[in-house]
């Protein structure tokens, strides 16, 4: 008596990519927690060394982090957006603007990141989300504060210059710091 044994090939992946369970949410905690540190210790030191002109937002930098490591989907991604909206209201200036701007702008992060990483431009695609992702969401607050001061264009000259740099360098953070970090947890693109 002969017996056929029939196998079925199984794919296995080293990566949870889109998906938002507790090894994410404990990924976005210490990254925000992180983030919260270095806001209030080195963000400030930055911010003063530079007159103002440089003010990074670690916490941004945190949560694009998270999603270029989890590859979370839109609405994922806007829940990781509020939760760093709620953080960041222990240092905002303007109470709740950061709810609508990080929330648009976690959201934008996961749809460069879930586009990009699939092209052959995705060595470029942390540096480049996570600088467009900090431009709007600092252009999104820009813009709510500009509508509470009855739309002053001073303070549009006085910000965007500071959105602008701000970007430049959560991106290079972000660049720098996601090779490290997709190692260190060994992940595929």
């Amino acid at each position: 008596m002969t017996q056929t044994t029939t196998s079925q090939a199984r794919t296995v992946t080293t990566s949870d990519h889109g998906k938002l369970d507790i090894k994410a949410l404990v990924l976005l905690a210490v990254l925000l927690a992180a983030g919260f540190i270095l806001n209030m210790f080195l963000g400030k030191a930055i911010g003063a060394m530079s007159a103002g002109m440089i003010n990074p937002e670690f916490i941004i930098s945190a949560f694009c982090l998270t999603i270029l490591v989890v590859r979370p989907n839109a609405i994922q991604a806007l829940i990781i957006g509020l939760i760093s909206a709620a953080v960041i209201q222990l240092t905002t200036s303007l109470p709740g603007a950061d709810f609508v701007a990080e929330g648009v702008a976690a959201v934008l992060m996961a749809l460069i990141v879930n586009a990009g990483m699939k092209t052959s431009a995705r060595a470029i695609i942390p540096t480049l989300g996570t600088f467009v992702t900090t431009f709007v969401s600092g252009f999104i607050f820009m813009v709510i504060r500009m509508v509470l001061m009855q739309f002053d264009m001073a303070i549009a000259a006085a910000m965007l210059p500071v959105v602008a740099i701000t970007a430049v360098f959560n991106a290079v953070l972000v660049g720098a710091l996601y090779v490290p970090i997709k190692k260190a947890l060994k992940l595929n693109d």
